[in-house]
């Protein structure tokens, strides 16, 4: 076989794969958004789900390397989220809440998860509302990011609210927030300050760069 022969017998059988390939994902069914990964570019040989406990899935991957050896690949899948950067005059809207994961109390920026077939700008219009009592007149997205991608499948979305007026809290069974009013020119200092967590801080650095704050 000549070198052209071999090059588009490869080529076959390379569409050939890509056209047999299907989702693994796991039927989740709910109600939450989840951006499963797609078509992967090493070949996956097996996906399992070893964990579920309707809030966080976690398994893994058998993937086949370049030079022919494999290894499972550990993930936990958590549904996409939003946070909201919400500006009123020259305030930034944040809560405070209790984290009993990390045992601390931390001042954050709104947010929460992404309901089916919601958009981020839906999602982050409710979340505003619920956790801080402010309804927004302008929404637009910020960005988009992937969660800490050596162990997890969580993808977050960023958005910037504006024009707000009060309508009242409406928290979840589980929810603990205060409100909190923190002014603009200190807001990057303030979420610099530990302890505090990442989508607050990366939410806050990306309305500044977008020259929101």
């Amino acid at each position: 076989m000549n070198d052209d022969s071999r090059d588009a017998n490869d080529a076959n059988d390379s569409e050939a794969a890509a056209d047999e390939w299907t989702t693994d994902e796991p039927d989740f069914g709910d109600g939450r958004r989840h951006d499963w990964p797609g078509e992967p570019e090493w070949p996956v040989l097996e996906t399992a789900v070893e964990y579920e406990t309707g809030w966080v899935t976690a398994g893994y991957d058998l993937v086949e390397h370049p030079d022919g050896s494999t290894k499972k690949y550990y993930w936990s899948e958590l549904a996409t989220a939003v946070v909201v950067v919400a500006r009123a005059g020259d305030d930034l809207l944040m809560v405070e809440q209790y984290r009993p994961t990390v045992r601390n109390t931390q001042l954050e920026l709104p947010a929460g998860i992404v309901e089916a077939g919601e958009s981020y700008t839906g999602a982050g219009r409710r979340e505003l509302r619920e956790e801080t009592g402010f309804a927004a007149d302008s929404l637009s997205v910020l960005g988009e990011v992937q969660c800490t991608t050596g162990l997890l499948r969580h993808t977050r979305g960023f958005v910037f609210a504006e024009g707000l007026e009060p309508v009242g809290q409406e928290l979840d069974d589980n929810e603990y927030l205060v409100p909190r009013a923190v002014p603009v020119d200190e807001a990057v200092d303030v979420v610099r300050s530990p302890p505090t967590n990442d989508a607050t801080l990366e939410g806050v650095l990306l309305a500044r760069e977008e020259g929101v704050l």
